[in-house]
C-alpha cells in the first residue's frame, strides 16, 4: 500500500530511488564534577577532540572536486573557522576549569548559550546560522563521546538512492553527493537551511521538515521523490512510477532547453529586455553567475565580514574584501551595507546589555549604522575605495523614513570628501539607493524616489513585516505568503514609484527568483530580477516566451480584485501568456 508524505520542498526534480536512513543517534551528554587534579587532563581531551573534528572537516574540504561553486566550499570553510572561535573554545575550557564539570557537558552549555543568541536574531537567514554552531558543536561532542555519525554506504553498488535523516550537516551533504544520493529528506530544517541552500546549489533534488520522516519510511522502501512540491510517495504502484517516469522525462528536456539559453539576451516575445542579476556572497560565485547568464549582481551582502570575529574588521580589510567582488563582477554590482543589529553582535559586539525584547522592531541595519557613525564610516570609506574598480551602487537597508535616507546620504558623502583630500582613487559616481523591506518604505515610496538612485525589493522581510508573521517560526510559517493582495500591492506601488521617477526598481528576495512568480512580476512592472545564480536560466526561459503587454494588462485587473479566490485564479491564468 502506497504512503502519501508531504515536506517542504526547498530543491526541484523528480527522484524515484530506494531508502537509506542515516542513523545519527541521539547524543545523550553525561554531566559530572571533576577532581581537582582531573581538570587539566579534562581540558587536554577537549582539545585532543576539537583538534580531530578539524582535521575532519580538512579532509571534507580536500575531497570538493575543482570547478565546484564557491558557495559549497564555503560551508566547510565556515566550519573550519569557527573551530577556531574563541567564544567556543575559551568558554568550554572556562566552564571546565571554573564548575568543574566534564568536556561534553561544558561544551553543551557553550553551544547551548550561541544558540540562544542566534535564536533571538531577526533577519532569517542570518538566524540560520545557529546551525552552524549546532553543527560545529556536534561534531566535537560526538567525537568526546566516541559515538560519530555514519553516512550510508552503498556496499559496491552505484545505484542512486534517498537519503532520510533527522537533519545533514554540510559535510554530510558534500560527502553524499560524491556517493549516488539522488535526493535527501530531512524531518528538520526550512527553505534557509543548510541542507536546502547546498541542495540547490548542487542541483539535488530535496525536502525539508518532513517529521517522522524516518519512523515512516523503511529502510530501501522505493519512494518517488518529488523536490518542488515537498511530496514523497512511498511504495508506489506501476501507474505512478510511470506517471513520474513521464515527469522525469519532461524535467530532464525542460534542463536540456535552459542550458541552450546561455548567452541569449533576456528579451521578451514582446521585444522588452529584461535584467536577470544574481545574488552572492563570494568572489567565487561571480563566475558561476555569469556562467548562467546574469548580466551583473543585484545583491552582495557584507554582514559575513563582521560574524564570529573578536574585532571590527578595518577599513583595509574591508577594502580588500570589496575590491575583489567589485573586480571579479562583469557588469553592475549593487552592495548592501551592514544589516546587522544589536542582537546579532555575536562576537565583535558594539552594543552591550539585555537581548531587545523584539531584536525584529529594534537597532539594526541603517538604525544601528546611524547610532553609530564611526562603524559606518569605516565601511562606506572602503566602500567609496573600492567603487574605483567596476561598475558599483551601493544600497542601505531598512530604510523605513526619508530622514534615514538623507542622514546616511550625508555621511557618505562627507567619507567622499575625507576620501578626496586624501588623495584615494574611487569613482566619479556611486548611485545610492534604498532597500524596500519595510511598509512604510513601500508605501512612502513616491517620495523616497525623489531621493534615491535606485530600489531594490526585499521580499523576505517586506511579506514578514507585511502580514506579521516569522517565516522560520514553524508554529506561523504556514501565514507567509508572497500572493497576499497586501504584499502585491505594495510591489507595485513601489514599481510605480520608480517608474514615474525615472530610477530602476529591482527586487533582490526570494519571490524574484522563483519561476512560479516570474510572470506576474513582470506584469506588476518589473524589469530587474537578482536571484541565486542557479535559477538565472529558468527565470530566462519564462520572460523569453512571455508578451509582457498582455501581462501588465492582466496583472492592473488582477489588482482590482478583492476576491483572494479570484485573484489566484487569475494569477494562474498568467501562465498562457
Amino acid at each position: 500500500m502506497s504512503l502519501w508524505l508531504s515536506g517542504i520542498g526547498v530543491s526541484r526534480g523528480i527522484v524515484i530511488a530506494r531508502v537509506q536512513k542515516m542513523h545519527a543517534g541521539e547524543l545523550e551528554i553525561p554531566e559530572y564534577k571533576l577532581a581537582a587534579g582531573d581538570i587539566e587532563g579534562e581540558i587536554v581531551r577537549f582539545y585532543g577532540a576539537h583538534r580531530r573534528a578539524k582535521e575532519q572537516l580538512r579532509e571534507v574540504r580536500a575531497q570538493i572536486p575543482e570547478g565546484t561553486p564557491g558557495d559549497i566550499a564555503a560551508f566547510i570553510d565556515t566550519h573550519i573557522l569557527m573551530m577556531d572561535d574563541r567564544s567556543i573554545t575559551d568558554t568550554t575550557v572556562a566552564h571546565i576549569r571554573n564548575d568543574r564539570i566534564n568536556a561534553e557537558s561544558a561544551l553543551r552549555r557553550t553551544r547551548d548559550g550561541l544558540i540562544d543568541v542566534f535564536e533571538q536574531m531577526d533577519d532569517p537567514y542570518l538566524r540560520t546560522r545557529r546551525d552552524d554552531v549546532e553543527h560545529v558543536c556536534s561534531r566535537i561532542l560526538r567525537i568526546l563521546l566516541k559515538s560519530e555519525r555514519h553516512l550510508p554506504t552503498q556496499g559496491g553498488k552505484a545505484e542512486p538512492y534517498v537519503v532520510v535523516a533527522d537533519d545533514l550537516t554540510p559535510a554530510d551533504i558534500i560527502l553524499l553527493s560524491q556517493q549516488h544520493v539522488a535526493a535527501f529528506i530531512t524531518e528538520y530544517g526550512g527553505p534557509l537551511s543548510h541542507t536546502a541552500i547546498l541542495a540547490r546549489s548542487l542541483a539535488i533534488p530535496a525536502i525539508v521538515g518532513l517529521r517522522d520522516a524516518r519512523r515512516l519510511l523503511r529502510e530501501n522502501e522505493q519512494v518517488i521523490v518529488e523536490g518542488e512540491a515537498g511530496h514523497v510517495l512511498a511504495s508506489p504502484d506501476e501507474q505512478a512510477l510511470a506517471f513520474y517516469r513521464g515527469k522525469q522525462d519532461a524535467h530532464a528536456r525542460h534542463r536540456a532547453d535552459l542550458v541552450k539559453l546561455k548567452g541569449r539576451d533576456t528579451i521578451s516575445r514582446d521585444g522588452v529586455h529584461i535584467r536577470l542579476l544574481a545574488n552572492i556572497e563570494l568572489p567565487e560565485d561571480a563566475a558561476v553567475a555569469r556562467e548562467n547568464g546574469a548580466e551583473g549582481v543585484g545583491l552582495y551582502r557584507t554582514e559575513f565580514l563582521y560574524m564570529n570575529r573578536k574585532e571590527l574588521p578595518s577599513e583595509e580589510e574591508q577594502y580588500e574584501a570589496y575590491s575583489r567582488i567589485v573586480s571579479a563582477v562583469r557588469g553592475p554590482i549593487t552592495i548592501r551595507t551592514l544589516d546587522l543589529g544589536a542582537d546579532k553582535q555575536v562576537d565583535s559586539g558594539r552594543t552591550h546589555g539585555p537581548l531587545p525584547t523584539n531584536p525584529a522592531l529594534g537597532l539594526r541595519a541603517i538604525r544601528l549604522c546611524l547610532k553609530e557613525p564611526d562603524l559606518f564610516r569605516v565601511q562606506v570609506r572602503a566602500l567609496l575605495r573600492a567603487s574605483a574598480h567596476g561598475r558599483m551602487q551601493v544600497m542601505l537597508p531598512m530604510i523605513s523614513n526619508l530622514q534615514e535616507f538623507r542622514q546616511a546620504c550625508t555621511l557618505i558623502e562627507t567619507a567622499r570628501a575625507e576620501l578626496r583630500a586624501e588623495g584615494k582613487a574611487m569613482a566619479d559616481d556611486v548611485p545610492i539607493g534604498a532597500m524596500i523591506e519595510v511598509p512604510a518604505a513601500a508605501i512612502a515610496a513616491p517620495i523616497l524616489a525623489r531621493h534615491a538612485r535606485f530600489f531594490s525589493i526585499g521580499t523576505n522581510d517586506l511579506i514578514q513585516y507585511t502580514l506579521a508573521i516569522d517565516r522560520v517560526d514553524d508554529e506561523v510559517n504556514y501565514l507567509y505568503d508572497p500572493l497576499h493582495p497586501a504584499v502585491l500591492r505594495l510591489i507595485h506601488q513601489t514599481i510605480e514609484a520608480g517608474r514615474k521617477a525615472g530610477i530602476p526598481v529591482a527586487m533582490c528576495g526570494e519571490m524574484a527568483g522563483d519561476p512560479r512568480f516570474t510572470r506576474l512580476l513582470l506584469g506588476l512592472g518589473l524589469t530587474d530580477f537578482s536571484m541565486h545564480p542557479a535559477s538565472v536560466l529558468e527565470v530566462k526561459q519564462i520572460v523569453v516566451n512571455s508578451d509582457i503587454a498582455a501581462l501588465r494588462k492582466a496583472a492592473t485587473a488582477l489588482l482590482d480584485s478583492d476576491d483572494p479566490q479570484e485573484m489566484r485564479e487569475r494569477i494562474a491564468q498568467l501562465e498562457h501568456l
